[in-house]
């Protein structure tokens, strides 16, 4: 978003005194060409920003003259950082943190901009929660934080998926924390199995900070780590989970397909075989009452019986 580039330039140049253009480009992964129309936008504003050229040229502003966002404390920061990447943890008081630190930063931004913040306020609104009842917030989601930003050794209890048996504990050292859709994950390294793993964070029952800080090793780079876990983790699903189902789609409907695993297409006249991985059985009855108007199940058999049996029970609920 172009107004938090603005806004980091301002911080940038405020706290180091005078910066190059190439250093504010490495800091906010751009280009050198779109800081200088960046710096032109602020200028146009009415920040007094000069530039001057040589080995001891920089950006800087006018002496005497601040931007006036000293009022932004570290977890501000944090705050418009996680927002403008999408992060939201859908707690009260997270909400109510980020609303504080947008009023800090709009009662000290220029004017020009106070009027971007009210209109954006009064025209855009995200609401993450469902139509009926609530989407569950891993309830330890502020102490994982916590114990992630200050780099402090956990305990957890952690939930197995399907189990029913009691949460084990485990140490573990927070290295990171990733949203995907709408889900959060905890990235770990974990003391027991001396190895980094993935957790759910809405199966963490609890977590206890303890008082023993940690390093992160320095190779470490979160946004490789899950990349390479999630490529891993499609790859087992497709090799340990097998189960194709043909099925046949007229053109038009293609776009359904986005939601599968496609194995092999065959265009037939005005239809398309097509062969999907749907992982298992169970799951596959899930999936096919979803696409029922739009394609005919062909192959296996047991998964056309059972859409059959389906219907039968549900023409005896209503006809009868």
């Amino acid at each position: 978003m172009r107004l938090h580039r603005l806004i980091a330039i301002l911080l940038l140049i405020e706290s180091r005194g005078q910066v190059k253009a190439k250093e504010l480009a490495e800091a906010l992964e751009t280009s050198p060409r779109t800081i200088f129309r960046d710096i032109d936008t602020l200028c146009e504003a009415g920040v007094p920003i000069t530039t001057t050229t040589g080995p001891n040229g920089g950006i800087r502003l006018m002496e005497g003259y601040s931007a006036h966002l000293y009022n932004l404390q570290s977890e501000d920061a944090v705050n418009l950082y996680l927002s403008g990447i999408g992060m939201y943890s859908g707690s009260a008081d997270t909400s109510q943190q980020l609303k504080q630190t947008l009023l800090k930063l709009e009662n000290t931004l220029p004017k020009e901009y106070q009027h971007d913040f009210k209109v954006a306020r009064e025209r855009f609104l995200f609401d993450e929660t469902p139509w009926w009842g609530e989407r569950p917030t891993p309830k330890c989601l502020e102490q994982l934080r916590k114990s992630l930003w200050q780099l402090r050794r956990i305990q957890i209890s952690y939930r197995k998926v399907n189990s029913h048996e009691a949460s084990s504990k485990e140490n573990v050292l927070p290295y990171g924390l990733v949203l995907k859709d709408m889900q959060w994950y905890l990235v770990a390294w974990s003391e027991q199995s001396e190895k980094l793993k993935t957790y759910k964070c809405e199966r963490i029952a609890s977590v206890e900070l303890s008082d023993k800080s940690f390093a992160i090793p320095p190779e470490f780079n979160l946004e490789e780590y899950w990349i390479h876990s999630v490529d891993q983790f499609i790859k087992t699903k497709k090799e340990t989970e097998m189960y194709p189902v043909l099925m046949k789609i007229s053109k038009g409907k293609e776009a359904l397909l986005k939601r599968f695993d496609v194995l092999e297409k065959l265009d037939q006249g005005d239809d398309i075989k097509v062969k999907v991985n749907m992982h298992g059985f169970e799951l596959a009855c899930t999936e096919v009452m979803h696409i029922l108007w739009d394609a005919e199940i062909l192959e296996p058999g047991e998964l056309r019986n059972f859409i059959k049996d389906r219907f039968l029970r549900s023409v005896e609920i209503y006809f009868n």
